[in-house]
């Protein structure tokens, strides 16, 4: 054989054997749980025992978290070399309202990562005073009883009943007692007339509820069917047991039966009655939620009465697809799928390392988060992934290990990009020469480049030798922010990105921006400004604010281009504002806009008017102000003259108040206009111009 096969088969045999030593690394450093912690009820100052038992490369440390807040190692809680938590005195701590109950959670960590268990609900036990006491009631001979009582325990109370505090007999088959706390008895005999009272109990507490009287009158008469109890709406788990009740009275005995609303067959399987119309069923499945009805006949006639109830069985996230473990290069991709059915339909988070995972620019969830897509590899995302599955009914988790292969060596970020404006449509880009060690990789560049604001989808990209480190690119828009990077390319693949520039093309500053004001209350304003129609136009905002008569009262923000609205509090109240806007891109400042905006109740912020597009050299706002003031005493002048210059005996007066007020008038106010006015309307009522309005001048004349 020739020495060079030889020598190309070695290479292959070790290459191979590289591979399987990493994957059987892989696998061997699996970490994943044997046991999770599961719900549990807890006696009140009994100790209590959570189990967490995991398998994988040690060493494994395994820790516990109480809602969410790790727990210390205590004289109270201690955690065992199996990973299992010991609660040495569960308790409920009065004074503080502080409480062992609560969810618990394990977290197993080796050096490859952190994984987190589901959640478990530890519950202390309790046995509260009974919600509903059973009745006294009077029933015809032959007829039916209804008791109940009503206790909410935990664990759920088992309740059995007394007959004038003797235990109640079961083995006649008139009496029914169901596990909510209801006594049914059919076929009333004297005999039952008596004392009732139902006894509660589980692992905290026996209550007693008070007696009741239950009498028997005289022969039945002829009664209608009616049902005295039907179906209530029930949510239970899968493999439970729903019990529906339906107890009728009537005479003749009604017939009950059931049915399904929709039609569907209720089947045999695990279905059966208890007394005389109960409906039970036994390790309940999904085909068994619907809305079932129960009928209450009179035999020989079509006299019925029904009642509704529905049934809904849920069922514990069940993971149809699963996340597995993957190996990957720095710069390649992973694709995680997880899929999970249930009812209700569970809801999928993922934790990266026992964190939530939060999206970002290499790390995207889609599909309902049924879909984990990580792009652009590098050592930071080497860690443990889990897709927790949640619904109303439980929670369930699975994993996979992102695990990061040695790559071949990729050249180094580019640094030192700068970017100037050539033109208002070019832009010259230059960076640094690269490490004499990655020089000899590089096979050539590639520059990035998009308006500032549009998506990276939409990015224009230039090519570059390995020998060129500056570059014009040209075609662009005039007056336009964009956004830029670069990245080197040899022939394993591309480096990490470079450090981002932003750069304006020549052709002026934005134009003025027009903004609103919204007065929140008498210390806070939101302001609002519109966006330009095309990215890129705009590359931040500057928002200035100053009170009118506090200038030391004032603030400053700064906004990127797709900021539009920004809510400014804790002002002086009900104070008058001066608000500027300014855009700004590369080139420079826009000419700014201003509003004046008072924050007093029920003033209107200066929105509704025009902006004030001051300049610096306008007049100051005292100057303003008194504006304003002039020329609300002409206004004032006018409506004392027309409302009291009819009453000639005023006339002397109004002139005189006019003479007070009109140096206070704007200089605009046309005087000698005024006084004619004046004059005419004073001969007016004079009756010299004629006016008939006053007969007794008119006869005078």
């Amino acid at each position: 054989m020739p020495a060079g096969a030889t020598g190309r088969n070695a290479d292959v045999i070790i290459i191979i054997t590289f591979i399987i030593t990493f994957i059987s690394a892989l696998g061997a450093s699996e970490l994943s749980f044997l046991m999770e912690p599961r719900d549990v009820i807890a006696v009140r100052d009994r100790p209590l025992m959570l189990h967490c038992q995991v398998e994988g490369e040690g060493p494994v440390s395994i820790t516990w978290r109480h809602n969410g807040v790790p727990i210390a190692t205590s004289d109270r809680a201690t955690v065992l070399a199996n990973g299992t938590l010991l609660l040495r005195n569960f308790s409920k701590r009065r004074e503080s309202n502080e409480s062992d109950a609560g969810e618990y959670d394990c977290a197993a960590q080796n050096r490859y990562g952190l994984l987190i268990s589901r959640k478990a609900r530890a519950q202390l036990a309790s046995l509260p005073k009974f919600l509903s006491h059973p009745q006294s009631l009077a029933v015809d001979e032959g007829g039916v009883a209804r008791l109940s009582c009503q206790v909410n325990g935990i664990p759920e109370a088992n309740i059995t009943w007394q007959k004038d505090r003797l235990p109640l007999s079961t083995a006649d088959p008139r009496y029914t007692l169901l596990p909510n706390g209801v006594l049914q008895v059919t076929a009333v005999q004297r005999s039952d007339a008596g004392l009732f009272r139902c006894i509660a109990s589980n692992i905290a507490n026996t209550r007693y509820s008070r007696e009741a009287q239950l009498s028997v009158t005289g022969s039945r008469t002829y009664k209608e069917p009616v049902i005295l109890s039907g179906p209530q709406n029930l949510t239970i788990n899968i493999h439970q047991t729903a019990i529906l009740e339906c107890i009728a009275t009537g005479n003749p005995r009604p017939i009950v039966s059931w049915s399904r609303l929709d039609g569907r067959s209720i089947g045999v399987e695990g279905v059966q009655v208890l007394g005389t119309g109960n409906l039970m069923i036994s390790d309940a499945s999904l085909q068994h939620s619907g809305v079932y009805v129960c009928s209450a006949n009179r035999p020989g006639s079509r006299s019925r009465r029904t009642a509704l109830g529905r049934l809904v069985v849920q069922a514990p996230p069940e993971f149809v697809q699963w996340p597995q473990s993957v190996s990957r290069p720095a710069g390649g991709s992973a694709v995680f799928s997880c899929t999970a059915t249930g009812v209700p339909q569970p809801h999928l988070i993922w934790l990266k390392n026992g964190k939530l995972l939060a999206p970002s620019a290499n790390v995207k969830l889609t599909n309902a988060n049924t879909t984990l897509a990580i792009t652009r590899i590098s050592t930071e995302d080497e860690a443990i992934y889990q897709c927790m599955a949640e619904s109303g009914a439980a929670t369930t988790q699975a994993s996979a290990r992102l695990a990061v292969a040695p790559g071949p060596a990729l050249p180094e970020a580019p640094s030192g990009l700068r970017a100037t404006a050539l033109s208002a449509a070019g832009l010259r880009l230059t960076w640094d020469r690269p490490d004499p060690r990655d020089a000899l990789r590089v096979i050539g560049y590639v520059l990035h480049i998009r308006r500032l604001g549009e998506p990276d989808g939409a990015e224009l990209q230039e090519a570059v030798d390995q020998n060129t480190f500056s570059h014009d690119v040209q075609n662009l828009e005039a007056a336009t922010s964009y956004h830029v990077y670069l990245k080197a390319y040899s022939a394993e693949g591309g480096s990490p990105p470079s450090a981002a520039v932003t750069a304006t093309t020549l052709g002026g500053v934005p134009s003025t921006p027009s903004f609103f004001t919204k007065v929140l209350n008498q210390t806070a304003m939101q302001v609002y400004w519109e966006l330009p129609s095309k990215p890129g136009k705009v590359e931040g905002f500057r928002l200035q604010y100053h009170g009118v008569s506090n200038p030391d009262v004032q603030g400053q923000e700064v906004f990127p281009g797709h900021i539009n609205t920004h809510t400014i509090s804790n002002l002086e109240p009900a104070a008058v504002y001066e608000i500027q806007l300014v855009a700004f891109n590369g080139n420079g400042d826009s000419p700014s806009a201003r509003r004046l905006v008072s924050l007093a109740e029920g003033g209107a912020s200066a929105a509704a008017g025009q902006s004030c597009n001051c300049d610096h050299s306008d007049p100051s706002m005292s100057t303003l102000l008194v504006g304003v003031h002039s020329g609300l005493a002409c206004v004032l002048c006018c409506l004392l003259f027309i409302l009291l210059a009819y009453r000639r005996r005023y006339i002397i007066i109004i002139i005189i108040i006019i003479i007070c007020l009109l140096p206070l008038c704007h200089h605009d106010v046309q005087l000698p206009g005024f006084f004619v006015f004046v004059f005419q309307f004073y001969l007016q009522e004079e009756g010299e111009l004629g006016d008939s309005g006053h007969p007794e001048r008119s006869e005078r004349g």
